[in-house]
């Protein structure tokens, strides 16, 4: 598989998922910069702050589960 067309398959997936894309990129933007602002004013240990980021990706599907969760209910 050439470079050319790898680029067209992220391309072409990117644009099929825009909002679910544009989703994931707010909720991580946002996530890192709370941790971020959070770690600035504690001043807590680097290997905590390291962890609370990784926890963004188990509260990422808890949040868009949830989410898929209420929007079936209502409907």
């Amino acid at each position: 598989m050439t470079a050319t067309s790898r680029l067209d398959r992220v391309r072409d997936h990117v644009v099929e998922n825009r909002e679910t894309v544009l989703a994931d990129l707010a909720f991580a933007v946002v996530w890192v910069a709370v941790v971020t602002l959070l770690f600035d004013v504690l001043q807590g240990p680097r290997w905590v702050y390291h962890l609370t980021l990784a926890g963004g990706v188990v509260a990422h599907y808890g949040f868009f589960a949830s989410l898929d969760a209420a929007s079936d209910q209502s409907n």
